[in-house]
């Protein structure tokens, strides 16, 4: 059994731990792993793929309770974006997808290259591997996703993401109704490639609305051969395809994307474009994976009981003003 199997298996049961934890991730079970395809040949950086998403997935967005409570220890800092919804240029809890420009030299002109980012969606995703209460997870059709109803906000998933793409919004989620000064920071909110969109059939916001067909999605091993070939018939560059031992999100570029991550704006909320390695290859990943499966999915069961009883309480407390 190679890692990849071993690790799927103690997931597996992580999430058998506790009666209910591993109804998520079991939610489209029998389905295809499906990829993206970007040809950045064709991108104009028009935006609409932004707009699309915002209006897609804003019933998902965060409201926040204030004011927010002091953390411990008081290194601990709220990240606020409630007020600044509208920033487009980086990736934010109200903004899963930012669109990069590298403007570059080809051929003794000047050449710009719009690349939309976002989640990766990772074969062997170290966010789901990784987080401690179970809340990141990889549906059987290749979506990553955060349950917002468990996550606590650690930001353990941005920490080990190679290109650091879960953002977090303070004083929302289920650590309220916890330890608020102890118990993480919020939740952590990025890319779920519209679940609820697949789910009905139909393509991502971000896809169905570009006007250029820079997208196209389909099972992973259909789309790395359309990647493969596209890249060989235009001289193209590949990024995605062995990015963290494999991603389902794949780039066709006409200049290399060394030049690119040189280019573009990076920092927070705006990821690089470098070569990664797997970092589930790690032997410490795989260690902590192997052995924090199991308590994941134990954290998960957990974590959805106190969020029923929250409710509850919540409700209680409600109905007692009425």
């Amino acid at each position: 059994m190679n890692r990849r199997s071993f690790l799927k298996t103690l997931a597996l049961a992580g999430t058998l731990a506790v009666p209910g934890a591993g109804a998520a991730r079991a939610e489209t079970g029998g389905r295809v792993e499906l990829a993206t395809l970007l040809d950045l040949s064709r991108c104009v950086g028009c935006g609409e793929c932004v707009a699309a998403c915002r209006d897609a997935n804003a019933a998902k967005f965060p409201e926040p309770e204030r004011p927010f409570p002091k953390m411990y220890p008081a290194r601990v800092r709220a990240e606020d974006w409630s007020a600044r919804r509208d920033e487009d240029g980086r990736l934010t809890p109200y903004n899963w997808l930012t669109i990069q420009t590298a403007v570059v030299e080809r051929d003794g002109r000047e050449l710009e290259v719009h690349i939309p980012r976002r989640c990766m969606h990772c074969v062997n995703p170290p966010c789901a591997n990784l987080c401690p209460w179970g809340a990141a997870y990889k549906r059987a059709d290749g979506a990553v996703r955060i349950n917002d109803a468990i996550c606590l906000g650690g930001a353990k998933c941005r920490d080990v993401c190679p290109w650091g793409i879960p953002q977090r919004q303070t004083g929302v989620g289920l650590y309220l109704d916890l330890l608020p000064a102890l118990a993480g920071n919020g939740v952590m909110y990025k890319c779920d490639r519209c679940h609820q969109r697949l789910d009905a059939g139909q393509q991502p916001a971000c896809s169905e609305a570009c006007p250029m067909q820079v997208q196209a999605s389909g099972p992973r091993e259909e789309m790395a051969a359309r990647a493969r070939k596209l890249a060989a018939e235009t001289g193209g560059h590949l990024y995605g395809l062995e990015e963290n031992g494999g991603t389902n999100t794949f780039y066709v570029s006409p200049v290399p994307f060394e030049e690119l991550d040189r280019a573009v704006a990076q920092g927070p909320g705006r990821p690089h474009l470098r070569p990664v390695a797997d970092v589930m290859a790690r032997d410490e990943a795989f260690t902590a994976a192997v052995f924090g499966a199991p308590l994941a999915g134990l954290a998960a069961g957990l974590l959805t009981a106190a969020r029923g009883l929250a409710r509850s309480g919540r409700g209680a407390g409600e109905g007692g003003h009425d």
